[in-house]
Parts: C-alpha cells; structure tokens; sequence
C-alpha cells in the first residue's frame, strides 16, 4: 500500500491535542492497515522517527432520524509517538 493511501487524515479532538504534550499524534488510517504500515507511512511523510503505534478500531454506531435507521461506518484510527525532539508541522500551529 502507498504511505498516502495509508494514512487518511489527521484527527482534530481536544483528545487529540491533549495527546500533543507528549510527543503522540493521531490519524484516520486505512482499514486494512496494521502497525508496521502505518509506522513506515509516517516516517516516509513526515519524516519523523516513530517510537510506538497505537491502532483503535472506532466501532459503528446506529443512528435513527425520524423512522429512518441507518449505521455509521466504523473506522480505523492510529496514536502514533514519535521520538522525543521529532515533530510533525501540521499540528504545529494548533492551539493546545
């Protein structure tokens, strides 16, 4: 899999900017993606040394409007920790 394909998007949370403070960054990711992958993808896009990866399965919810029932997709999320000193510039500029 391509490193772009790979890691989807950055995640905006106020979890996600309390995990800022020590070094853990945190991104939408494929589906099929496992740790190794998403270590190699990181380093490769940001260029960052990456200490350890988190991967959290975010499950399905229902969702009902009205008489409609329906289900949000599930989705794959990872907390990557990159070694100390390393940043990633797009979560530079947020306010934390």
């Amino acid at each position: 899999m391509n490193a772009r394909t790979v890691v989807i998007r950055p995640i905006v949370s106020e979890k996600s900017y309390a995990l800022l403070t020590s070094n853990k960054y945190t991104f939408r990711v494929h589906e099929d993606a496992h740790r190794t992958e998403v270590r190699q993808a990181v380093e490769q896009l940001f260029e960052v040394k990456v200490a350890r990866v988190n991967i959290v399965k975010v499950q399905p919810k229902p969702k009902r409007r009205g008489a409609f029932k329906g289900t949000k997709p599930g989705w794959k999320k990872a907390i990557v920790q990159v070694r100390a000193g390393d940043t990633i510039e797009i979560f530079s500029g947020a306010q934390v």
